[in-house]
């Protein structure tokens, strides 16, 4: 089977991480996690190369200038972005390449991916808005003000999730880890 584009896009705070993590890295799959690039600091425990590939806003434009995102996009203030070659490099070395993506970039890919049938898309949805509202307390990453916007953004992105091959509910992680397994059994074949 040749590989495919896994996209996942969700809200921040809708548990993207919690339920991919280490599910997507079992042999079967043959995936490979797609670093983006981003501006925004790195948080507690987060690794340069590992969970993002933190640059500066000077440093990620001249990568705009040289063409060298598959997509980008700003999000709250910082640009996020996916390195078009590392990419491409692992679709034709027959690795399913798995993207943890925000909503514009997704349209993006959705919109400019030239194989439909190389790809499919997920959409983490978190249970409710005041859900949602309460995760992003409990992180203490962020003040009343970023958290705000954040939930707007995720109103906008929720209208949005009928984009998607699938929705994930996420009200309780075990569930959602469990429906993240039967797609990807179902898509990756």
């Amino acid at each position: 089977m040749a590989a495919k584009l896994i996209l996942l896009c969700g809200p921040s705070g809708s548990g993207k991480k919690t339920i991919w993590s280490g599910i997507i890295n079992r042999p079967k799959y043959n995936a490979i996690f797609s670093v983006s690039m981003t501006t925004r600091k790195a948080r507690k425990g987060e690794k340069h190369g590992d969970d993002y590939f933190f640059v500066t806003k000077k440093q990620f434009e001249t990568a705009i200038k040289k063409k060298q995102f598959l997509e980008h996009a700003t999000y709250i203030d910082n640009y996020y972005g996916t390195p078009k070659a590392f990419v491409i490099d692992n679709l034709k070395k027959n690795k399913n390449v798995f993207l943890e993506i925000e909503m514009n970039g997704a349209l993006q890919i959705m919109k400019n991916f030239s194989n439909k049938k190389k790809m499919f898309s997920i959409f983490i949805c978190p249970p409710s808005i005041t859900e949602l509202r309460k995760r992003l307390m409990k992180r203490h990453t962020e003040n009343k003000e970023v958290i705000d916007k954040r939930i707007k953004q995720a109103k906008w992105e929720i209208s949005k999730k009928k984009m998607f091959d699938y929705v994930i509910i996420n009200k309780d992680v075990k569930v959602s880890r469990k429906q993240l397994r039967e797609i990807l059994d179902k898509e990756l074949d």
